[in-house]
């Protein structure tokens, strides 16, 4: 895969997280304030189970991220595509599905 195209697909899905990471934490804002509300119909514990939910999910973002930083590095050490494992070339294909694919889709398949 052309560099240029492996710098475009890595920067489009950090932009893609990071809006998520941003619509995550606006919702458990918006829950704890709810949580925080008084009212006799209104049930604190949803919001609450919501936002170890959301916790949960922008843990994993943050991972993404991580996966997302690494992929960079790798482009700049000129060895992204290749498996970090056995130095295989990754796929196009697999590249283009995730921008941060550290393993060939066998590879992948084996430790999953």
């Amino acid at each position: 895969m052309e560099t240029a195209r492996a710098k475009e697909l890595v920067g489009s899905e950090r932009s893609r997280v990071q809006q998520l990471i941003e619509q995550v934490a606006g919702g458990g804002r918006d829950d704890r304030i709810a949580a925080n509300q008084s009212g006799d119909m209104f049930d604190s514990a949803q919001p609450l189970t919501e936002e170890g939910t959301d916790e949960a999910v922008l843990a994993g973002l943050q991972d993404r991220l991580v996966a997302l930083t690494r992929a960079e590095e790798r482009i700049d050490a000129g060895s992204y595509g290749y498996s970090i494992r056995s130095g295989l070339p990754i796929s196009d294909e697999r590249l283009e599905a995730d921008p941060a694919a550290e393993l060939t889709i066998e590879e992948a398949r084996d430790a999953g």
